[in-house]
């Protein structure tokens, strides 16, 4: 996945914008106002920052060595993703997406229902 790839997917979901909050150089990608992806796309190794379940980034980190905790982020809740490592792009992808529906999933009822992710 090329950061163009990775920008692109991000910004296919409802409500989702970039932003810069952190320097021209880090993308900030949120939905409602709440970050679910954070990237420095021009760095290499290309690498991202997820929400991830607690218990299943654990699992992820045990199985893959492209998965990490969050650097700069809270550890817990959050992995740091090679992109461009040994990773299909469609792991990549759906990792993304459950980044994002956890976000959505915090988010009050009626925003949920206008993003249409109940």
């Amino acid at each position: 996945m090329t950061p163009q790839e990775l920008r692109t997917f991000c910004l296919s979901f409802n409500d989702a914008l970039e932003e810069f909050p952190f320097g021209p150089d880090i993308s900030v990608f949120k939905v409602a106002g709440k970050m679910f992806a954070l990237s420095f796309l021009d760095a290499r190794p290309l690498t991202v920052n997820l929400k991830c379940d607690p218990d299943l980034a654990v699992q992820l980190r045990a199985a893959h060595p492209e998965i990490v905790p969050g650097w700069h982020m809270n550890k817990r809740h959050w992995n740091t993703v090679t992109v461009d490592a040994q990773l299909p792009d469609q792991q990549v992808r759906e990792l993304v997406e459950d980044s994002y529906d956890l976000v959505v999933a915090g988010l009050p009822k009626a925003v949920r229902l206008r993003l249409d992710r109940p």
